[in-house]
């Protein structure tokens, strides 16, 4: 295990009602707020009546920044951090999933700094100030509500990238599971596929002695297996909504990947897709997923690691060859994705094949992309054209 500093400053009010705390810890930042979010869900679900209420009620002056974009575009970042420096505003308030706490936390930034927004999502080491944030979660998958990280595209260049830095972390987190009962399936399902995601980047690592990262590793899994089916069937299922919820958190806050050596591959890949053809993040995500791990089980030496996968995940027979393993728990995987209702194939996706090319070339822009095992351009390409 490496050495690490631990540092997950987000205070979190999880459950029923905690929404109440939201003016009290507001106030402790300012008066002057900024709110963020995306499209009407918030208002039909009653959300932002029961916000702006609060808001009012405390004394608290606030602006929007609404119709935030799915993959939030560095137009809106730009347009709310012109808001924050036109009205002194002391802190920014993201409400809904990973698109709206992902450009609140851009604006935060963009806020406290004289160039152009898109500096700071090329170069993270421009980021000096940060305004507060905070987040009231309406959706399990991105994480974003605990996290270091925001994704913005730039539909100018074709480019969605993530910038991290320690000030981008929300100073508090409202994580009600009841705002999440009126989420689509198919936004379940991919939110679901997102996590899962998420922790198998922290999973397939190959630093040594990691073993208590992997049980924890292991445990989201079994819970976005379990409960991703749950919450589909059964939207309303409090303890499914909670356990997903919870798990979103968990799974990129850093926490399952202190001390190891982990690096993304399958999400910068994804970015790209995205970028290009405005997809759902989870949705390519449980597109690439399985056939990034037929590509990596092709070298024998990283079969060991989706045989423990297969064993302490999927509960196959240990007793079999790690070759029969790891194709056990792949197909095993890619079945899950299925089940939760989601394409098997990026050309399902009405994606054409002309860019894969160029897509490989920018996913793998810096020579190779990822950690467990390094992707080259063409390696890329072989997984995308197997994902096609």
């Amino acid at each position: 295990m490496l050495n690490f500093k631990y540092s997950i400053p987000t205070e979190i009010f999880f459950g029923k009602g905690q929404i109440s705390s939201l003016p009290a810890e507001l106030l402790r930042y300012g008066k002057r707020v900024l709110v963020v979010y995306g499209g009407g869900s918030i208002r039909r679900t009653g959300l932002y009546d029961t916000i702006a209420a609060l808001l009012r009620g405390a004394g608290i002056s606030y602006w929007e920044l609404g119709g935030v974009e799915p993959n939030p575009r560095i137009d809106s970042v730009r347009a709310g951090a012109a808001i924050c420096k036109k009205e002194s505003v002391d802190a920014v308030l993201a409400v809904g999933g990973g698109s709206s706490i992902d450009c609140a936390k851009a604006v935060a930034a963009a806020a406290e700094y004289d160039g152009d927004a898109w500096d700071l999502v090329l170069d993270a080491g421009k980021i000096k100030d940060v305004l507060p944030i905070a987040a009231v979660l309406t959706i399990a998958a991105t994480g974003s509500e605990m996290d270091r990280i925001a994704v913005i595209s730039n539909p100018r260049t074709n480019q969605k990238l993530a910038t991290s830095h320690d000030g981008l972390r929300p100073r508090f987190a409202v994580l009600d599971p009841v705002y999440t009962y009126t989420v689509p399936k198919r936004q379940t399902a991919s939110g679901t596929a997102d996590i899962f995601s998420h922790v198998l980047e922290s999973y397939f690592v190959k630093t040594p002695g990691v073993f208590l990262q992997k049980r924890l590793c292991e445990a989201l899994l079994k819970t976005c297996l379990h409960f991703g089916t749950v919450a589909l069937n059964e939207p309303e299922d409090y303890d499914a909504r909670a356990n997903l919820m919870w798990a979103s958190s968990l799974a990129i806050n850093d926490l399952i990947a202190y001390g190891t050596e982990r690096r993304w591959t399958v999400h910068p890949i994804e970015h790209v897709l995205s970028a290009h053809y405005d997809i759902t993040h989870g949705i390519g995500l449980a597109v690439l997923t399985p056939n990034w791990m037929r590509f990596v089980c092709k070298t024998p030496e990283n079969l060991p690691y989706f045989a423990e996968y297969g064993i302490n995940v999927w509960a196959l027979d240990g007793s079999l060859p790690a070759e029969q393993l790891a194709e056990r728990s792949i197909r095993k995987t890619e079945g899950f994705f299925e089940s939760l209702g989601l394409p098997k194939r990026l050309r399902d996706l009405g994606m054409p094949a002309d860019l894969l090319e160029q897509m490989a070339g920018e996913a793998a822009h810096g020579g190779t992309v990822g950690g467990f095992q390094p992707l080259n351009r063409q390696d890329v390409l072989e997984i995308l054209k197997m994902s096609y």
